[in-house]
């Protein structure tokens, strides 16, 4: 029985991962889309379709599903037509949650998502009810061997760059959004693709949690994640160490 009840605990981690990549994969295909569309088909050419195919890499994305991706929304008839939107809302302990999505069908969106913040203890706002809490920036990472720290500072400074925050683990570059994109082509000309290349929201004031208010939160945000059409969460919530652990274990 023990080895039955393994098997089956290993085969169900295996089918939540491999439905959590599809769910990658298909967030990224919509980016790669709506991408491609905006711009020319060349990412040499593209910012914003160079992003997404770095953020195919992240995933491990095959380059020939990227290649297909592109001819499929520069192509004649181009597929689904998706639309950026965003929703913000509280989620439980009055955290602040931004979602993002790309969608083909608005009004299926907007109500599954305030569905799913009725019922985890949330409710959906207006536009700009809580993104006054947070500030919109650039955020680029590479591993820490790529340079030292005032290497990597004084390449950011010169790029146009706020802010570079260096660990063990890597350097974290942090641009406005408009100057994204030359900040980060001018960083991979001097150290090389980077590990992320991304826009974030990040929170000026967070509401730290407990064990059983952080369980709430971040069910909410996970039903959120999953729902195909959400390419981001992001919410004002820290978790005490202790907690954190607690949760993962």
């Amino acid at each position: 029985m023990a080895g039955h009840s393994q098997f089956k605990n290993i085969m169900h981690r295996k089918g939540a991962q491999d439905a959590r990549r599809a769910r990658q994969f298909a967030k990224v295909i919509r980016e790669i889309t709506v991408a491609a569309r905006s711009g020319m088909p060349d990412p040499a050419s593209n910012p914003r379709l160079r992003a997404a195919i770095s953020a195919a890499r992240e995933v491990n994305m095959p380059k020939d599903t990227v290649e297909r991706a592109i001819k499929k929304a520069t192509g004649a008839g181009g597929g689904d037509d998706y639309a950026e939107v965003r929703y913000e809302g509280y989620g439980p302990a009055g955290v602040a949650v931004i979602v993002e999505a790309l969608t083909d069908n608005r009004n299926r969106t907007a109500s599954d998502v305030r569905a799913a913040f009725s019922k985890h203890g949330g409710s959906l706002g207006e536009t700009n009810s809580v993104s006054f809490m947070f500030t919109r920036l650039g955020v680029i990472t590479y591993p820490a061997a790529v340079a030292t720290e005032d290497e990597m500072l004084e390449a950011a400074i010169e790029a146009g760059a706020e802010n570079v925050e260096s660990t063990d683990e890597g350097h974290e570059v942090t641009c406005p959004v408009e100057s994204f994109f030359a900040v980060r082509d001018a960083l991979e000309t001097r150290f090389g693709e980077p590990s992320s290349a991304k826009f974030d929201w990040r929170p000026g004031t967070v509401v730290t949690l407990d064990e059983d208010k952080a369980r709430g939160v971040l069910k909410l945000i996970d039903v959120l994640d999953e729902h195909d059409d959400v390419q981001a969460v992001y919410a004002n919530f820290d978790l005490p160490d202790d907690v954190a652990e607690r949760l993962s274990a």
